[in-house]
């Protein structure tokens, strides 16, 4: 009789092991992103991208070591390697659209300080990232302009027919939080969106017409631009404070200042009719007392170059030739210009013309005004050159010819 043989095999039943989250990119993924990208098409706005390319390239003769030339226009180009700005800002001629959703808020101009102001002219946008990177063929970056064409303001008070529209540049872009699905991978950018204003940067938009069918006509600057109302502001502020301090310091040209001797009485004067000579300035018959040595009252920002008491002087880039005790003369070759006095012997510095007009014009006799503002030419060689030149050109090497 045989006994019955029995097999025991063990079998392991494992559960295959669950994640969402998967190296690679699947069709779980695809899903998602077309779901969202569904969202945006239905629920968001339009977007039109005004495509930054880069800095423009100066010419090979205006090239320098901190603004170099490069071999191609590129977003990554920096045009001002010392203060890392990209001023003259290249775009796309073609504008592309794209679809997004922002949280709409009040934007309003806020007056009650000096110039215009905008309190709330920053946006937070969202956009979904494939369908954008496919649209410009790379991501969305600082630089790009985004004009909304929802906020276009066809009712807007002003001389032109045409409706205002609405520009922003791109400062951020980051990957959303609520971008992000359960398979672990970004779906949206939140961008930052502040409002252009009338500067170089963005001197190509600016430019182009406000109305396609009217090239010739008036641009996106003469509707959109503030400059000249705030130009207007600020020359009506600048008038009113000439008229309120029409120059620096303290006018002490009402003051009276009394000479005296080295008694400390009164430093009388008598004019003898029989010897009076009529060319010198300070001696006039009426006279009773000496012109005052210097003013009576010393502080900051009193000289004017213009003797005290109101006395007359003489002014020129050298000295007169004859001259008599308590002459006053001007020396307009000095800067600031300055005044002397005659004490018999020497010609003694009584003070400098420092008060003057806060304006900043070319008028005023500082070195502002004649060196740093200076715009003339000089010709050299038969050339035209600017006398105002930066070290970087004035020293740049030349072949010898």
């Amino acid at each position: 009789m045989f006994s019955p043989i029995v097999f025991i095999v063990s079998i392991n039943m494992c559960m295959p092991r669950l994640s969402l989250y998967k190296p690679e990119k699947g069709k779980d993924y695809e899903f998602i992103d077309n779901r969202i990208y569904e969202m945006f098409t239905v629920g968001g706005t339009d977007v039109f991208i005004h495509k930054y390319l880069g800095p423009k390239n100066p010419d090979e003769a205006d090239a320098t070591a901190d603004q170099p030339k490069y071999d191609a226009v590129a977003e990554t180009n920096i045009q001002d390697m010392l203060f890392m700005e990209n001023r003259d800002r290249k775009y796309d001629p073609d504008i592309y659209s794209l679809r997004g959703i922002y949280n709409v808020q009040d934007i309003d101009f806020n007056m009650s300080q000096f110039g215009l102001f905008l309190t709330n002219d920053t946006l937070f946008m969202t956009i979904h990232i494939s369908s954008s990177v496919k649209t410009l063929g790379r991501k969305i970056m600082a630089g790009d302009v985004i004009e909304l064409p929802h906020l276009k303001d066809e009712y807007a008070l002003n001389d032109y027919s045409v409706a205002l529209k609405r520009f922003f540049v791109v400062e951020d872009v980051n990957r959303a939080a609520e971008g992000f699905s359960p398979t672990w991978y970004p779906h949206l950018y939140r961008v930052k969106l502040k409002q252009i204003m009338d500067s170089q940067e963005y001197k190509e938009i600016l430019d182009l017409p406000a109305e396609e069918g009217n090239p010739g006509g008036n641009t996106l600057r003469d509707l959109l631009s503030t400059y000249e109302q705030e130009m207007q502001i600020n020359n009506a502020v600048v008038a009113q404070a000439e008229a309120d301090a029409a120059k620096s310091g303290y006018d002490t040209s009402h003051f009276f200042s009394l000479a005296t001797d080295d008694n400390g009485e009164v430093d009388l004067v008598t004019v003898d009719t029989n010897d009076l000579d009529a060319s010198t300035a300070n001696e006039l018959a009426d006279r009773v007392m000496q012109t005052p040595q210097r003013e009576g009252y010393q502080g900051y920002l009193l000289g004017d170059g213009i003797p005290g008491n109101g006395e007359a002087f003489g002014h020129g880039i050298t000295f007169p030739s004859s001259s008599v005790e308590g002459d006053f003369f001007l020396r307009t070759d000095f800067m600031p210009n300055r005044l002397f006095r005659n004490d018999g012997s020497r010609w003694v510095k009584q003070e400098d013309s420092v008060r003057m007009t806060l304006t900043n014009t070319n008028t005023k006799s500082t070195q502002k005004g004649t060196f740093v503002n200076n715009t003339s030419t000089d010709t050299i060689g038969g050339e035209s050159v600017t006398e105002r030149q930066s070290l970087s050109k004035a020293l740049r090497p030349k072949a010898d010819n």
